[in-house]
């Protein structure tokens, strides 16, 4: 590659570029929608709180996985997309962190693609990334039929297969990837961080503040969402929402082992 080769920046999603969870983002209005039931919101509501006091390790990424995707089976893919174009900037704009927003602007003005690579479905990944003024996404794809989720799975964006797309998507743009960027919080990203030449750990769980040291990546802490448009801060609302889910849970266990004991 030659200096006047393009360059990317690549930016995971979830906890990156967003505070929380972008598929788990719009539980409520899949719910005002119909699309999930009582029992599905309390449980997206109570995985998203494990999400956001957790690391994003393989075997709860995969266990999420699998309950999103028999969650999704049989819904219409149309209603999805209109529920969540219609919801976007009520679910997603209070989460996006203000320094990711900036690094965005930043290598745009360097003349670098930013590129949006996500484990989430791209139904959900694709409007996010217009919102931020992405040029690329790299996103799960869901298996489709007659208009319908059918449950399967046919391209997760998740661990190498991340980096197996940003190699396929630089050789087809033209990317020199030795000069590009990436940014990600979790250790799962490991591999897609190590195809770019400048890697970056944005609010890094253990395992990869671990990895970002052998490798030389460099640290970011975000910590400024973008505050709500009717007041008080993303952060309190989601904490809110968090702990109303846990005392649901905890009642209903309560409620349960007393049952028992009677």
């Amino acid at each position: 590659m030659t200096e006047h080769a393009p360059t990317a920046a690549f930016f995971d999603l979830d906890k990156t570029i967003i505070a929380t969870s972008s598929s788990m983002a719009f539980s409520r209005p899949f719910f005002e929608g119909g699309l999930l039931t009582r029992t599905d919101a309390l449980r997206t509501a109570y995985a998203q709180f494990l999400f956001q006091i957790g690391g994003a390790d393989e075997r709860q990424t995969t266990r999420l996985r699998d309950a999103l995707s028999e969650l999704i089976k049989g819904w219409e893919v149309a209603k999805v997309e209109g529920i969540v174009a219609e919801t976007l900037h009520d679910y997603i704009d209070p989460v996006v962190y203000d320094e990711a927003l900036e690094l965005i602007a930043l290598h745009h003005r360097y003349g670098r693609d930013v590129v949006i690579v996500s484990a989430s479905a791209y139904e959900v990944v694709k409007p996010i990334a217009d919102m931020l003024g992405a040029d690329g996404v790299i996103a799960s794809q869901m298996g489709v039929k007659h208009g319908k989720y059918t449950g399967d799975i046919t391209f997760y964006a998740y661990g190498e297969a991340k980096a197996t797309a940003i190699r396929e998507m630089a050789a087809d743009r033209g990317y020199d990837l030795s000069r590009s960027y990436g940014y990600s919080d979790s250790i799962t990203d490991a591999p897609m961080l190590s195809v770019v030449g400048h890697g970056y750990a944005v609010n890094p769980d253990r395992g990869l503040r671990r990895q970002a040291a052998e490798h030389g990546w460099g640290a970011l802490r975000f910590k400024r969402p973008v505050a709500l448009r009717g007041g008080g801060s993303p952060g309190s609302v989601a904490v809110g929402i968090a702990i109303v889910a846990v005392g649901i849970v905890a009642a209903v266990l309560i409620a349960r082992s007393v049952r028992r004991r009677r």
